[in-house]
């Protein structure tokens, strides 16, 4: 017997984490939930041909290389192998070398299972599982540089600019344009999520800020989650009444010491100034005490404390005007543009022949 094993050749030992992801029968385009921990593992993610084009683009990755080469590959770093059929070339390599083979339900094989897909069928939300794998992808080793060398400090203008377009979207009643920029500040959060994955002190993933979010939805809505939803007379009896609710909530759960703790001194002035006097007016302090004075940050504060007091939204308000004045001015330009005047050499008597009646 051992004359026979003489000259026989180890099997090559994989490294950890090397798998074949079978992907048959896929019930509608969606990336399969055993994907995601796999492909955060992988060095390489390899695409065999058979691969539905929208798979291979949502996963990234590389074209499979002959089976000598991805044993070699799979011997140095973790690889992950995507198959339609397990009994490919490069699949049977991978699987009789010891890689695990994974089906959509991220378990063994097993022909009883039933596959778990990332896609519409899965139910409302699924598809943000493919959106997580597509960020954690762009991050990964192999994906794209620009987004590896992102940092949650270069990031805060994008931030920004994708809030004001999708408040834009909002004000211009733009449908198409609303979904868009929905998912743009979404790929804010999932980048942002994915960056503090990575933090060596203190790390935490889109599942915990999920979770926060969550366990932050139910304790401040306990009529309808908690105790409190059996019976309907504890129930805020309206919008005013709740946020009022919301407020006893709020205090009771971050402990604040101030009455202007949690206001977010970052947002643009004129939000800020009206938040800041709101707080105020709820504390009790009185308006003998809110600035006043000639200068211009005084006038606007009382302009802004003013109307928020009586329930408006100055934010809101100067932006529509603001807009408004935009778009006049842009209707003037277009009229002085159709009679063939330079709308940038404009003098006051050709502003005021051009500009549109209100």
């Amino acid at each position: 017997m051992a004359e026979e094993n003489t000259g026989r050749r180890a099997a090559p030992t994989l490294s950890e984490g090397c798998a074949v992801l079978v992907v048959e029968d896929l019930p509608e385009p969606g990336v399969p939930v055993a994907a995601l921990p796999l492909v955060r593992a992988a060095r390489h993610v390899l695409l065999d041909p058979d691969v539905p084009a929208w798979l291979a683009r949502a996963l990234g990755g590389e074209p499979t290389p002959e089976p000598a080469a991805l044993l070699d590959l799979a011997t140095r770093e973790p690889v992950l192998l995507v198959v339609v059929d397990p009994a490919s070339p490069g699949a049977s390599t991978l699987l009789e070398a010891g890689a695990a083979e994974v089906r959509g339900a991220g378990e063994t094989a097993d022909p009883d299972a039933s596959p778990a897909w990332s896609g519409g069928g899965a139910g409302p939300g699924a598809a943000l599982l493919e959106a997580v794998a597509v960020m954690d992808r762009l991050r990964s080793p192999g994906g794209c540089p620009w987004d590896a060398e992102q940092t949650h400090e270069t990031l805060r203008q994008y931030l920004v600019e994708e809030t004001y377009e999708l408040l834009e979207a909002i004000e211009d009643r733009d449908r198409d344009a609303l979904r868009e920029e929905l998912g743009d500040v979404l790929l804010q959060v999932l980048f942002h999520a994915r960056i503090a994955a990575e933090d060596p002190d203190a790390p935490f993933d889109i599942d915990a800020v999920a979770a926060g979010l969550v366990t932050k939805l139910v304790g401040r809505h306990p009529h309808v989650f908690g105790a409190e939803s059996a019976d309907p007379s504890s129930s805020p009896a309206d919008a005013v009444a709740q946020q009022a609710r919301w407020e006893e909530l709020k205090q009771v759960e971050k402990q604040r010491e101030s009455a202007v703790d949690g206001v977010a001194f970052g947002q643009p002035a004129v939000a800020l100034a009206a938040k800041i006097a709101s707080r105020a007016v709820k504390a009790g302090v009185p308006a003998e005490f809110f600035p006043a004075g000639p200068g211009a940050g005084e006038r606007l504060f009382a302009v802004a404390a003013e109307e928020r007091r009586a329930g408006g939204e100055p934010e809101s308000e100067l932006r529509a005007v603001a807009r408004a004045f935009a778009g006049r001015i842009r209707a003037a330009e277009r009229a002085a543009r159709s009679v063939g005047l330079d709308p940038h050499r404009l003098g006051p008597a050709d502003w005021a022949r051009f500009w549109p009646s209100e």
